[in-house]
């Protein structure tokens, strides 16, 4: 597995440390021996209680917790029940024949 230059993809842009450290992996070799040293000592780190690297860690394996957002002010209803409906809307000489029916 070896790390090259890619184009952005919708909002990576322009991140220079990343691509840093996306060259050095790729100089560093195909068995990635610096970034299994670094991934060694942030385990070693998150055993020893260290709370940022458990945290870091845990988001890396199971991604980070969704966000909660709030729609709405203080004030106002949750929302309760979303509906989607589909109108036929029939073309105009036919509302016109309907229209016409006694």
């Amino acid at each position: 597995m070896s790390y090259v230059n890619r184009p952005p993809r919708g909002q990576q842009r322009d991140k220079p440390y990343r691509e840093a450290l996306r060259m050095e992996l790729a100089a560093a070799g195909e068995d990635m021996k610096k970034l299994r040293e670094i991934a060694r000592t942030h385990i070693e780190k998150a055993a020893a209680g260290d709370m940022q690297a458990i945290k870091e860690l845990a988001d890396r394996l199971d991604g980070r917790p969704a966000q909660m957002l709030e729609h709405g002010g203080p004030d106002s209803e949750p929302i309760t029940k979303i509906v989607r409906e589909i109108v036929y809307m029939p073309p105009p000489d036919e509302i016109e024949s309907i229209e016409d029916m006694p």
